[in-house]
């Protein structure tokens, strides 16, 4: 007789008697500060090819060296081999750092390399700004600083501007206000050359007013610098971090800017170098930050970064200059003739970006939608203001658009613009 073998009986799927994992409620203090930047969310709605963008503030492909760059690794390689590619230090490649504190005339030992100067951002605001601690900005200012302080629970204040950047009579009468309620500022930020996003420079007599005044108030200062090499018109101006130095003697564990700077702009931003030079005690916590943020700047990059420098870095900056400098005379040339009346430009002397003012009322975030069903795009201005207006404002870029797409974005611009207007 032949056994009989039972079915078998699948088993049973257990159903979660829990209820999903609130992931929100698991961020800290600090992550629920972050928000997402208001630029990197235009971009993604300009990523059509045949959508004109003034909203990056892109470089312009056509002119990255991509010949020397290319030469540059391979020398590198046949120079360095395996230690190009391995972990560094991290305070930066040496010879890079050399090169940078002669510029300065300061010694490696000031200078801390970085990726990117937004990471230098992010890493001063971790080792400088407590929670409460009042910080002064442009109005309006870098969006991007905005976004790397804010997680450090900063109280922001905001200095006034007009065509020749901080107004110093309005920082100073801030300043003292602030004496006189027993409060004192901790920091301020600042760029003074071709400033994102108005264009606007810091003239040279009111730099120096403000290195002796914050000097005297105790106030650091971060003196962010990309565009500086990038004048196209006037004259050039020291920098606040060059006066602050000629100020105490050339020393420069007694200057209180700390300066960024990059190479974004002038060579080729995916390499990501930039750096920070600044006293000893503030570059031995910017070490430990970095170390804890990604060991080091990559290795390869730098030596790639610094092979460029005795030549074609010249020649970049040359380069750059002439090409930017002819396509904001486009842009100006083509708002004053098509924008309407009662709309407002500025006039930048160099770097990638203007700033236009609309009259009240008008509200460019959701123009914006308008403007791009008309193939053109911008950054709205609201973002850039740290304690909110600005709702009428925009930042244009020229840099990375051809004489053409200038011509019909201007064009596309001035018509929607006019229906908001009239």
């Amino acid at each position: 007789m032949t056994a009989t073998v039972p079915p078998s009986v699948p088993t049973p799927v257990s159903t979660p008697t829990t209820a999903p994992l609130d992931f929100n409620a698991m961020l800290s203090d600090r992550a629920r500060k972050m928000t997402a930047s208001a630029i990197r969310e235009i971009l993604k709605i300009t990523q059509e090819p045949d959508v004109i963008s003034f909203a990056g503030g892109l470089p312009a492909p056509e002119l990255f060296p991509l010949n020397d760059v290319r030469a540059a690794m391979e020398a590198v390689m046949t120079r360095y081999g395996a230690a190009a590619l391995q972990y560094s230090t991290t305070e930066g490649h040496l010879p890079l750092r050399q090169f940078l504190a002669e510029m300065a005339g300061i010694t490696p030992e000031h200078v801390q390399i970085m990726t990117g100067s937004q990471q230098g951002l992010d890493l001063m605001g971790k080792i400088l700004i407590s929670e409460g601690d009042i910080v002064l900005v442009e109005s309006p200012t870098y969006l991007g600083a905005l976004q790397s302080f804010q997680p450090y629970g900063p109280q922001y204040m905001e200095m006034p501007t007009d065509e020749e950047g901080i107004d110093i009579d309005a920082l100073e009468a801030l300043l003292q206000e602030l004496k006189a309620g027993g409060k004192r500022a901790k920091l301020l930020y600042a760029i003074p050359n071709f400033q994102n996003p108005t264009g606007r420079t810091l003239s040279k007599e009111r730099r120096e007013r403000l290195v002796h005044l914050t000097a005297e108030h105790g106030l650091l200062v971060i003196e962010d610098d990309p565009y500086g090499k990038l004048r196209f018109t006037g004259e050039p101006a020291p920098s606040l971090y060059q006066i602050a130095l000629d100020r105490v003697g050339g020393n420069p564990d007694h200057s209180h800017i700390i300066y960024s700077g990059s190479f974004s702009k002038t060579l080729v931003p995916g390499l990501r170098d930039a750096w920070v030079q600044a006293a000893k005690p503030i570059i031995e916590k910017l070490v430990q930050a970095k170390q804890g943020a990604d060991l080091h700047t990559p290795t390869l990059n730098q030596m790639i970064v610094t092979e460029l420098l005795p030549t074609v870095l010249p020649r970049q900056i040359e380069l750059i200059r002439k090409a930017y400098g002819e396509r904001a005379q486009d842009m100006i040339r083509h708002i004053k003739a098509q924008f309407p009346a009662g709309v407002h430009h500025t006039v930048p002397q160099g770097g990638m970006f203007l700033w236009v003012t609309l009259p009240e009322g008008v509200d460019t975030i959701p123009m914006l939608a308008r403007a791009v069903e008309r193939k053109v795009a911008f950054v709205p201005g609201a973002p850039f203001f740290a304690l909110g207006g600005g709702q009428n404002t925009m930042r244009l870029s020229y840099s990375n658009a051809t004489p053409q797409q200038i011509e019909r974005g201007i064009k596309a611009l001035a018509e929607t613009i006019s229906e908001v207007v009239n």
